[in-house]
């Protein structure tokens, strides 16, 4: 099984685009060209400004603090493998694990922040030693994809 959130992510992105998009217009049109006439809807210039910059900082911030990352999953072949990398305004660092089925022993599930922030910590045997990696954060993804990895995963191990 091979997968991955693109949709998600590049759906984000389009949002936060349209986002800024709207913002500088709105700055244009009300305070360079003076075109919209203020009180607009019983608010002044300021207060449509704080509005919408609150907004945007909500969209820009929100893959930031909830941890949103693009995640490729497969189990094609010998080796589980997630690439990740944060899908904030500004992309991380890309990673890659790689996890020989035969060697891999577990997984555990972390969730923070009433259920925002959610995260698969993978393990490893390695020289009968138990390694784990990095958390690989799955806020990002939906339900169906949550359960396709949880699911893949249980058929090479259980949880820890």
């Amino acid at each position: 099984m091979t997968f991955d959130n693109s949709k998600t992510i590049i759906s984000l992105r389009i949002k936060l685009f349209g986002a800024t998009v709207l913002l500088l217009a709105f700055l244009a049109l009300a305070y360079v060209a003076r075109i919209i006439k203020f009180p607009f809807l019983g608010f002044n210039e300021s207060s449509w400004t704080v509005i919408l910059v609150g907004i945007w900082l909500v969209l820009a911030l929100m893959p930031i603090i909830l941890n949103y990352q693009f995640i490729s999953y497969s189990d094609d072949g010998e080796y589980i493998v997630f690439r990740y990398f944060s899908a904030g305004i500004v992309g991380g660092r890309k990673n890659s694990v790689e996890i020989n089925k035969t060697t891999f022993s577990g997984y555990k599930i972390e969730i923070k922040f009433f259920g925002l922030i959610q995260s698969i910590i993978l393990f490893q045997n390695i020289q009968g030693r138990v390694a784990n990696y990095p958390p690989v954060y799955i806020s990002a993804l939906n339900r169906k994809e949550k359960e396709k990895i949880i699911n893949s995963l249980n058929r090479y191990s259980s949880p820890v």
